[in-house]
């Protein structure tokens, strides 16, 4: 009777175990950064779009190339939606994925912001010093608060204002690149580029706003682990737009 007992309790742990580590492995099944399953194409077109920040930034700091800059950031922006689509189809979301999606997604937003605020004169960027403050400061904070809190195994996924503030952020980024161009050297382009970057700018201090008071009520709430709870599985490639 007591072996069976013991056998019994032994197959439970070894269920508990698997289910533990199959939960862990809606990741990535990874035991460390790198591993055979680093090298898959989502990764891949991560480390293009960072490639391809870096020409952007050559051609706006070339200038004469506006159209073709804008056409290359709409580009580069457009294929974070291609890998993060391919990660979760084909269930290849890495820790390595993870790490470097959402840092390559600020360097070529911020970067775009920081160079585009060196083009001033007539007619100039539209991009002042303190947008460029507002915008990099917001995603270093936010980005703070996100590691402070998945560390403790809270749930600190993007939200709808992260969304939409990554999302105006790229159009505002296009507009001034365009902007820029004599081709199209409009008071109505101006006019809309100026609307789009006010707009860009307190969407993003809104948001902003939205995940101090989201992680101040999870900092007031016991840790995971004290709850009795599994700690919150890391968020997808999908919810890194933060």
């Amino acid at each position: 009777m007591g072996c069976a007992i013991h056998d019994g309790v032994t197959v439970m742990n070894q269920l508990t175990d698997q289910a533990a580590g199959q939960r862990r492995g809606q990741v990535t099944g990874q035991s460390g950064i790198f591993d055979s399953r680093t090298l898959n194409l989502p990764n891949m077109i991560t480390c293009l779009r960072l490639g391809l920040a870096f020409v952007l930034f050559r051609l706006i700091s070339a200038e004469d190339w506006w159209l073709t800059t804008a056409a290359l950031f709409v580009f580069a922006a457009s294929t974070d939606a291609v890998d993060g689509y391919l990660a979760r189809r084909y269930q290849q979301v890495t820790i390595f994925g993870r790490i470097l999606d959402p840092f390559v997604d600020k360097v070529i937003v911020c970067g775009a912001f920081i160079f585009l605020l060196a083009k001033q004169g007539s007619p100039g960027s539209g991009v002042t010093a303190w947008m460029v403050i507002a915008i990099v400061g917001r995603e270093m904070f936010v980005s703070s608060l996100r590691g402070i809190l998945e560390q403790q195994g809270c749930d600190f996924s993007a939200s709808f204002s992260g969304k939409a503030k990554m999302a105006l952020q790229c159009v505002a980024v296009t507009i001034c690149l365009l902007s820029l161009s004599p081709r199209l050297s409009y008071a109505w382009v101006l006019v809309i580029r100026d609307v789009l970057l006010w707009l860009t700018v307190g969407v993003t201090i809104w948001s902003g706003m939205v995940y101090v008071v989201r992680a101040a009520l999870l900092l007031r709430q016991p840790p995971p682990a004290l709850r009795g709870e599994d700690r919150a599985t890391p968020p997808s490639r999908e919810t890194e737009a933060a």
